[in-house]
């Protein structure tokens, strides 16, 4: 599908974690894109299982060997399974205070979601706080909102206008899409944009017509209690409409935290054959078995307890799970 552009997936749901961390390379210019990874800490009422601390021990691994070869690093948005905060924190994110991040981001250019403008909140505080922390080890940091890159003779790095994080108005504030360009290939990248559920998303993805898109899927697993069910439909119904432009696509991220993600998404596999279309996971696109450990983390528990020293770290505090690492 490409012939220049190299993509790997080094973290994502279908890997084990929360994420959409990829490494992207062109004989121009090594790229990583979102550098963040992260576990839910409560899902049916439990902690990550062991096997969830596993996959996120080996996606930081990755993420650490890509960030040594990168020359780029790209950050969507604020939220800390696309970027890697500099606190210490071994339950959500398996960070040590300050050293996980200057590993990804020390002597790098960081492109970056703008900090002040299209951001809500809490955002607005992360990327404050990003700036204050693992991005002062950066060569630059520079706001990527709508902008072009040019690196060596035939690439570019173009980033979208803020679109939003799911659907119009979300309470969860904007993203930026990126699309790498080496001669005629394009692959573009699409965190968090939940299907798109946005109409002005979707328009942008259509006119980009990239051969290769990662993009996240709808939160499935939420409806009708954090996102409203007419939302997932219309995530599910535009990205019909993707994959009559793009040949290849990976789908991964929110559609993957709910265990019946396949069926939820049935029609938009259908659609994909009429149309000739693939659709991988993460895990598929890398030739791996999917691992959807979140997803079926309550059927973990069951079928492969933990050790008696896991089970009475899970009666600490949440406090002490951010600062002990879990005996995993």
């Amino acid at each position: 599908m490409l012939k220049h552009i190299r993509i790997v997936p080094l973290a994502a749901e279908s890997l084990g974690v929360r994420s959409m961390c990829t490494y992207a390379e062109t004989p121009d210019v090594k790229v990583l894109l979102d550098a963040g990874v992260s576990l839910c800490p409560n899902r049916f009422g439990l902690p990550p299982h062991p096997l969830e601390f596993r996959a996120i021990v080996e996606a930081r691994r990755r993420i650490t060997e890509a960030a040594e070869k990168a020359e780029i690093v790209t950050l969507s948005h604020y939220h800390f399974d696309h970027h890697t905060p500099s606190y210490e924190d071994w339950l959500c994110n398996w960070t040590a205070k300050d050293e996980t991040a200057k590993q990804i981001y020390q002597g790098k250019t960081v492109l970056i979601k703008n900090p002040k403008e299209s951001i809500n909140y809490s955002q607005r505080r992360r990327g404050w706080m990003f700036q204050k922390t693992g991005g002062k080890y950066a060569k630059k940091l520079e706001i990527a909102d709508g902008k072009s890159f040019i690196f060596g003779k035939s690439t570019t790095v173009k980033f979208s206008e803020p679109v939003f994080h799911g659907p119009e108005n979300s309470a969860l504030g904007w993203v930026l899409m990126a699309t790498i360009q080496y001669w005629d290939e394009q692959f573009m990248f699409a965190p968090d944009v939940q299907g798109p559920i946005a109409k002005r998303t979707l328009e942008i993805i259509v006119e980009e017509e990239p051969q290769l898109l990662m993009i996240g899927g709808p939160p499935t697993y939420l409806s009708g209690f954090k996102v409203d069910e007419k939302e997932i439909q219309s995530g599910l119904e535009n990205f019909k409409r993707i994959v009559e432009t793009v040949p290849y696509i990976i789908l991964d991220h929110h559609i993957l935290r709910d265990e019946n993600w396949r069926e939820r998404a049935s029609g938009i596999f259908d659609a994909a054959g009429e149309a000739g279309c693939k659709i991988l996971t993460a895990a598929e696109f890398l030739g791996m078995e999917n691992a959807f450990l979140e997803a079926n983390r309550k059927r973990y528990f069951v079928e492969n307890p933990p050790s008696k020293e896991f089970e009475k770290w899970m009666r600490s505090d949440s406090f002490e799970k951010r600062y002990f690492k879990p005996p995993i």
